[in-house]
């Protein structure tokens, strides 16, 4: 049993509308994301903004934090003690990637996380536990916003899988870490 999440609180600045409400082949990218997480046993949105697509929506519970914030509030609400965390611009996310991750949850791990073929830690589509809630609580309140400190924090205790592109690529796909910055960025 899992939660999904998914943030939509950016400011979309160097999308240059709304990312969360772009529609994209047929429906808003939004929509993508939480579709790829249908196996979840509650979804909901991170957003300070409204959305109708039939999921609770809650705000930050500490804002100011960009995206770690909203990962402190997806491990608040959730209801589940694992979350798939995405941004709302990953339209190429699907069920199998998060049923790979989910595979790799053991006792002890705390984020389950993909390695790109860059060599960068995904954290913007990852697993994590709520147990690392203080965890993320201290990292905001000593201002270091970094996600991929919460991954790198917890490698330091042995309590994160990494899984490398190569394994995840022919199960999710290529695209399947697409992250739409840019209105460019969509195929």
């Amino acid at each position: 049993m899992f939660s999904g999440a998914v943030l939509a609180g950016g400011r979309s600045s160097r999308f240059g509308t709304d990312k969360a409400h772009y529609v994209y082949r047929g429906k808003p990218l939004l929509e993508w994301v939480l579709e790829s997480m249908g196996t979840a046993d509650e979804r909901f949105i991170v957003s300070s903004r409204p959305y109708d697509l039939g999921v609770p929506v809650y705000p930050d519970v500490i804002e100011g934090g960009s995206s770690l914030s909203g990962l402190h509030a997806a491990l608040s609400y959730a209801a589940y003690d694992w979350v798939a965390l995405a941004a709302c611009d990953m339209p190429f996310l699907t069920p199998s990637y998060w049923e790979l991750l989910l595979d790799e949850t053991r006792d002890g791990v705390q984020v389950v996380i993909v390695r790109s073929e860059t060599g960068r830690l995904e954290s913007l589509a990852a697993l994590y536990h709520r147990s690392l809630l203080p965890t993320v609580s201290a990292q905001l309140a000593a201002g270091n916003l970094k996600m991929r400190a919460v991954a790198e924090e917890a490698a330091e205790r042995a309590a994160v899988r990494v899984l490398p592109w190569s394994e995840v690529k022919p199960i999710a796909g290529p695209e399947a870490l697409l992250n739409a910055n840019r209105l460019g960025d969509l195929p």
